[in-house]
């Protein structure tokens, strides 16, 4: 990392913007494959209540997992702080810090499986065949938590560190590794729901394999293994910087899932059919957020850079750059589905009243990508530079509106409840917009 070229403020090294974000967002397609692909997978058994179990499950986790997001962005964002500050051997003690707490947090989950599973399924509105089939998957993937943990630990150091094309390459690995053995499993063995669990399951702990392989081939990455039992990197003194930064992004993240899972059960009062095909839409909306997710890790690392290095006016101009990139990126995802949301849809869908349900929707998809480009990038940027507490702030402020919009706008069905995450979406990026200049002057003076 002391090799990195140094980003004067009169010159925005937009090389460095689309080298992190363009393998970012392949990653992340690569990622969305998972959710598109199992919905994909399981359309094929023709069977609405199973899709929707599928969706069910998928947002099961995204509370119990993806709220654990925290480990890899928070990780990320303090070893790019780090690279420019202390040095590669801090990089690697962050890891070490990110690996223990994955530890710690995986076996609370595997303790508490008994309560949670059940208690999250029931909260999503999971009835009849929908929570059969939900409880089949979800209790298969359940197990994946200590891989899914640690991995999030290691792609966020990685990321932190620029190595991004590894990233990619991993990701790619794991996602075709999924898709492959639920085609497999699910349809050929005729294991149905149960295979798509199996296929999460195998697919996750080599990845986990892959990653620790990677680490323990560089240099610096060989010490992490020493430094988990040295006081200097789990003493509470150590780790409380680490676990106060984490503990607003685990809570920020924590209230966007319940946001985002709200929509689930707002689904689920209304039908199997419109669950099927809310479901749809969401992954969409997922890939869209994935792909546009590519400038949020380059702002973790480029603004991350910069704030280590004190660098107000350089951060300030990458976080423009990135900004106009990202919407640019936007528009052409609004046009592509303007094309091609119907087609689309219809190849997703288990029956054809699921289908016309979701097609209904397609508009919010040409919308959604303006919405939440600005507040992504925003992410980068704040996780970048260790804001976590005003993130958090603007995330709870933005959530309280969407509750009162999705309450006021009951009565309009879908086109309610998907104009009230647009709203959600806009007003998350006008919070932190407004928030910036206090904090930029606050962290680099004036």
């Amino acid at each position: 990392m002391s090799q990195l070229p140094s980003i004067t403020s009169r010159s925005i090294d937009t090389r460095a913007i689309w080298a992190i974000a363009i393998p970012a967002m392949l990653t992340n397609i690569a990622t969305a494959l998972i959710g598109i692909g199992d919905m994909w997978i399981v359309g094929r058994l023709e069977d609405a209540a199973t899709q929707g179990a599928v969706d069910v499950g998928a947002r099961l986790f995204a509370v119990l997992f993806t709220v654990m997001n925290f480990l890899k962005s928070g990780t990320t964002g303090l070893v790019a702080q780090a690279g420019t500050r202390e040095g590669a051997t801090e990089q690697v003690r962050l890891l070490a810090r990110g690996l223990v707490i994955g530890t710690t947090i995986a076996t609370l989950l595997i303790l508490l499986k008994p309560v949670l599973m059940p208690l999250f399924l029931s909260a999503l509105g999971a009835q009849g065949d929908v929570l059969e089939a939900a409880s089949i998957y979800a209790g298969i993937r359940y197990w994946t938590a200590p891989g899914v943990m640690l991995n999030l630990a290691l792609i966020g150091f990685l990321v932190g560190r620029r190595q991004m094309t590894a990233v990619l390459i991993i990701e790619v690995i794991y996602n075709v590794l999924n898709v492959a053995l639920g085609l497999f499993l699910a349809l050929e063995l005729g294991w149905g729901i149960a295979g798509i669990g199996w296929s999460s399951f195998i697919a996750e702990y080599a990845k986990l394999a892959i990653l620790i392989a990677l680490v323990l081939y560089q240099p610096s990455g060989r010490r992490v293994i020493g430094m988990l039992f040295e006081k200097a990197t789990i003493s509470w003194t150590r780790l409380r910087p680490f676990l106060s930064t984490n503990r607003d992004l685990f809570l920020r993240t924590l209230v966007l899932t319940v946001a985002l899972a709200a929509i689930t059960r707002l689904s689920a009062e209304r039908g199997p059919e419109v669950l099927a095909a809310n479901g749809i839409v969401y992954q969409l909306f997922i890939f869209t957020a994935l792909l546009l997710d590519g400038f949020e890790n380059a702002a973790q690392v480029l603004n991350g850079e910069r704030k280590g290095d004190g660098d107000r006016v350089g951060f300030s101009a990458h976080t423009k750059a990135i900004l106009w990139r990202g919407l640019a990126a936007a528009a052409l995802l609004s046009f592509a589905f303007t094309l091609l949301a119907n087609p689309i849809i219809a190849s997703f869908a288990a029956t054809t009243e699921v289908a016309r349900i979701a097609q209904d929707q397609a508009i919010w998809l040409i919308i959604i990508p303006f919405a939440g480009v600005a507040s992504f990038v925003f992410d980068g940027v704040f996780v970048g530079a260790s804001w976590t507490r005003a993130m958090l702030l603007s995330m709870i402020g933005a959530s309280a509106l969407f509750a009162l919009s999705l309450w006021l706008t009951w009565p309009l069905g879908n086109a309610g409840l998907w104009g009230s995450f647009v709203l959600f979406l806009a007003v998350r990026a006008g919070l932190q917009a407004a928030m910036m200049p206090g904090l930029i002057r606050r962290s680099f003076g004036s």
